[in-house]
């Protein structure tokens, strides 16, 4: 630092604040940033990190498991990566993934944790929260009384889209498929519910399923077998499982659309590329990333952050 202020005509502790983000007036930091560059030094990141005691590092820990019936490849998460790697970059921050057991079985040293699924019951967020970083979630603030940051889609909202779209088309019997021990299928069948029954339709049944096509599948011939043809309507938590419960329904001989819809919720890129297209509830998963890296790294700061509800809304197509 002292070569360059004697190149740059200034004060080492200016030098400092300019190379280490501090105040430092426009003209004088690119006159510090040229001498550097000139004399061929740069910017040691580990000092600098351990000096503030920080890593510019965020942990960004999936609670799902990968398995091949549902990747890590799959629009959730990757869309969320996405988002959260793009405005990481930015703000020249790392980002570390790892699975919920890695996370608790090797803890890093990380600045924050954002953490993508809650879990059952919210189990996985009980879990992260011993480790006592900073911590944003993907998720429902569903029964969370303020606890924690949570970024999220209007899922309740997202309930209440697909009800109204079913009830214009005269559908009175539905089937909901999901498994509400997670926060946010259990706002979604919450506000489906409510507005499905508030405009004379019926939720005959709730049935738990995978975040899968095969469990969406395997859910959907339960309902076949229970009820027969006492349903014409379907609303799945995710795209997933409507997609293998539309699967279901023409195995069994049931023509979708024409005798019963089914609606799906994520909007993800193979909804529409289905045969036949799928409904959905669509919501952005790039949007969510960007705004849970945002307030990680606020409140790495010291800033505050709070709770997030993002916009949702119908896409309609075949079913």
């Amino acid at each position: 630092m002292q070569d360059i202020a004697r190149q740059a005509g200034v004060s080492a502790i200016t030098v400092s604040r300019a190379l280490g983000g501090g105040t430092v007036k426009a003209e004088t930091r690119q006159r510090i940033v040229a001498a550097a560059e000139t004399m061929g030094y740069q910017l040691n990141h580990a000092a600098r990190n351990l000096r503030q005691q920080r890593t510019s590092t965020i942990a960004v820990v999936i609670e799902m498991q990968p398995s091949a019936a549902r990747p890590i490849s799959d629009p959730y998460p990757m869309s969320l990566l996405g988002g959260i790697i793009e405005e990481l970059s930015k703000a020249d921050f790392s980002a570390m993934l790892l699975t919920a057991e890695k996370f608790m079985r090797l803890p890093p040293s990380v600045d924050a944790v954002i953490l993508l699924g809650q879990g059952f019951r919210n189990d996985a967020v009980a879990l992260i929260d011993r480790c006592n970083h900073p911590l944003v979630v993907w998720g429902s603030s569903r029964s969370d009384e303020g606890r924690h940051v949570v970024v999220g889609s209007d899922n309740v909202g997202g309930g209440r889209l697909a009800a109204l779209r079913l009830l214009e088309l005269g559908r009175r019997r539905a089937i909901f498929l999901g498994d509400q021990g997670h926060a946010e299928p259990a706002d979604r069948l919450d506000g489906f519910a409510e507005a499905f029954a508030a405009g004379g339709g019926c939720v005959i049944d709730a049935i738990a399923s995978d975040f899968t096509f095969i469990g969406g599948h395997q859910a959907m011939r339960t309902a076949i077998e229970a009820y027969g043809r006492d349903f014409d309507a379907v609303f799945a938590a995710c795209d997933a499982i409507a997609m293998g419960a539309v699967r279901a329904l023409i195995e069994r001989g049931r023509r979708v659309s024409e005798e019963v819809s089914v609606i799906g919720f994520d909007d993800a890129a193979s909804a529409q590329l289905f045969s036949p297209p799928l409904t959905t509830i669509h919501q952005d998963w790039h949007e969510g990333g960007r705004q849970l890296a945002r307030k990680a790294m606020a409140m790495v700061q010291g800033e505050a952050a709070e709770t997030t509800l993002l916009p949702v809304r119908l896409v309609v197509r075949a079913t």
